[in-house]
């Protein structure tokens, strides 16, 4: 069974980081698709700029024309702060005990992992697949003991075999280093400077309708 991944953020606005990274890892993780979830009221950081429905609206601009990509909106249509374990076991009910999952995550969120609410029982209901640059492997990265206990217990160096697990793996794929920066998409269009190439043009067409961030 194929898993499926499982990207989460606020998107604001989505870019072509996103996209590539969930492009990469889709393939080199052989998931059947990948399930993009806006974060409705994100509940570790300040609110986003752009309102729940706008956010929603960049993602499947976004991702139109691609199989392997759809747009989730689960989290967008609560009214509360949702927590990441609470959407992977709402996934987990819905598509049953055996369907592996994978929350993706960059290289720099895992790292944060330890801080998120229950963040122990993510690893009951989901693999973790690490987007990372080349040349930084996560062994190498200073990470709480906490944290490095479970990656030291979890990890698994073959992407390939999550499909006969349904979750309690960490693995790492590297993907191409894209240094592109949802907050230095905002601060450009705010000064009237142009963000071409760094998210698609459907997007920034949408963003300039709704004069979002200027």
């Amino acid at each position: 069974m194929q898993p499926i991944g499982i990207l989460g953020g606020t998107f604001d606005p989505i870019h072509f980081g996103h996209l590539r990274l969930a492009e990469e890892m889709a393939e080199g993780l052989h998931l059947s698709h990948v399930r993009f979830i806006p974060a409705g009221f994100p509940p570790h950081r300040v609110q986003p700029q752009a309102r729940p429905s706008q956010r929603l609206e960049m993602v499947k601009r976004a991702i139109a024309g691609n199989p392997l990509f759809c747009a989730d909106e689960r989290e967008i249509a609560k009214p509360a702060p949702c927590y990441s374990v609470e959407t992977l076991a709402d996934l987990r009910r819905e598509l049953g005990a055996q369907q592996p999952l994978c929350l993706l995550l960059g290289a720099d969120a895992f790292l944060g992992l330890n801080t998120w609410h229950n963040w122990r029982e993510i690893f009951a209901l989901a693999h973790i697949a690490v987007a990372q640059r080349p040349g930084y492997p996560l062994a190498e990265q200073a990470m709480p003991d906490e944290l490095k206990r479970e990656l030291e217990l979890r990890w698994q160096d073959d992407g390939a075999a999550l499909a006969g697990l349904p979750a309690g793996r960490i693995v790492q794929r590297e993907i191409a280093a894209l240094a592109i920066s949802a907050t230095r998409i905002r601060r450009q269009i705010k000064a009237g400077e142009s963000p071409r190439y760094l998210l698609p043009d459907a997007v920034l067409d949408y963003i300039r309708e709704q004069h979002i961030y200027s």
